[in-house]
């Protein structure tokens, strides 16, 4: 049966690819994007996939917590169920790296952002949906005054591996407390290096195959052997579930993470 999936930061990359195959199985996806055009030319290209399932648009950006709010809200107003919400969306480097609130960018997309998406879409996800977070290998312990924007980043790949572990805590977080309650949540490292836009402006490379990046998506969405994986990390290096950063298997700290990104997104977020 044909699921419906959101895929944030469909334009381009992996969650591009990912969009084109999930389509080609005949499922109904979401794209997102904060591009009119590249939005448009994502679901025309998209469009043209024999067979494809049905294909919607959303515009926001992510790096402004009020437009998340309305991203969700405008999902909602259209299904009443989402079987699936990849938090694909990410970012490396950026000539603005502070956003208008005085965060830093790279928690805000790659940390904020696909948390408050997640709770304000948990009601159309239920107990049998499923949330892929988009983790990496690159993971580091995350100081708390850079999140709460008090202090600065000065370094990209710093800023953007603290993102990545911050999300892969409460990634773990959330799924050990929804257990039977929600949707399964699962961080995934889809694949270093591969040939996404972020991995070619950041390191100068062309990266491998975003394909397998996708095709890993993919499976975590939809097989039956990530149904049970609540709260799991899947490194797609290794090629299995794998334990995170030693930080994320600390209760205490995991604790600390999600009540600081519960007030930032209390403080950050429209009324």
């Amino acid at each position: 049966m044909p699921k419906t999936i959101l895929v944030t930061g469909s334009t381009d990359g992996i969650g591009l690819e990912t969009a084109r195959v999930l389509l080609s199985q005949g499922h109904r996806v979401l794209l997102h994007g904060r591009n009119p055009q590249k939005l448009a030319d994502a679901e025309a290209s998209l469009s043209a996939i024999p067979r494809a399932g049905h294909i919607e648009s959303y515009l926001a950006d992510l790096s402004n917590l009020a437009e998340v709010v309305t991203l969700a809200k405008a999902v909602s107003a259209r299904h009443d169920r989402l079987d699936v919400l990849i938090n694909n969306a990410g970012i490396f480097r950026t000539a603005s790296p502070v956003t208008r609130d005085g965060l830093d960018v790279r928690f805000m997309v790659n940390t904020l952002a696909p948390y408050l998406l997640t709770q304000r879409l948990l009601p159309l996800l239920g107990d049998s949906g499923r949330v892929i977070n988009l983790s990496s290998a690159a993971q580091a312990s995350v100081n708390p005054e850079a999140l709460a924007g008090n202090t600065r980043l000065t370094d990209d790949f710093t800023a953007y591996a603290q993102s990545k572990l911050a999300l892969t805590m409460w990634s773990r977080s959330m799924g050990l407390a929804l257990k039977d309650k929600g949707p399964a949540i699962i961080a995934v490292n889809p694949g270093s290096l591969l040939g996404s836009k972020m991995v070619k402006e950041g390191f100068g490379v062309a990266g491998g195959d975003i394909g397998i990046g996708a095709d890993i998506l993919t499976q975590a969405a939809l097989s039956k052997d990530f149904a049970d994986a609540s709260g799991r990390y899947f490194d797609n290096d290794a090629g299995r579930f794998a334990s995170p950063h030693a930080d994320a298997l600390d209760d205490r700290k995991l604790t600390d993470m999600v009540s600081l990104i519960d007030m930032l997104i209390a403080k950050h977020t429209p009324a």
